[in-house]
């Protein structure tokens, strides 16, 4: 039996890898240790996020089994969650917030 949902066309997030969002949420966290305001990020210039963004694509291209001397976490993982920010920030941007 076919059961009928009216969901066509909506979002499918669960088409998005654990391991991307298991990947961002560990770098969130370490940040938040280190910053003590899951928030704080809002405030930073998306220039910099871009600079970070950079520096950690040119590690992992380098070593792509390289990790951040700091954090001991994967650059390619500092690297997702740097592309999130600028994506938020974009997003926002959009929206005039």
């Amino acid at each position: 039996m076919d059961i009928y949902k009216a969901d066509k066309g909506k979002p499918r997030p669960t088409l998005v890898p654990v391991s991307l969002i298991k990947a961002v949420t560990a770098v969130r966290e370490y940040g938040c240790q280190k910053y003590h305001d899951p928030e704080n990020w809002r405030q930073v210039e998306a220039e910099r996020y871009r600079d970070a963004a950079y520096r950690h694509w040119l590690a992992y291209l380098e070593n792509p089994a390289s990790v951040d001397k700091e954090s001991g976490l994967p650059h390619l993982w500092h690297l997702a969650c740097n592309i999130a920010f600028l994506i938020e920030l974009a997003d926002k941007e959009k929206e005039g917030c």
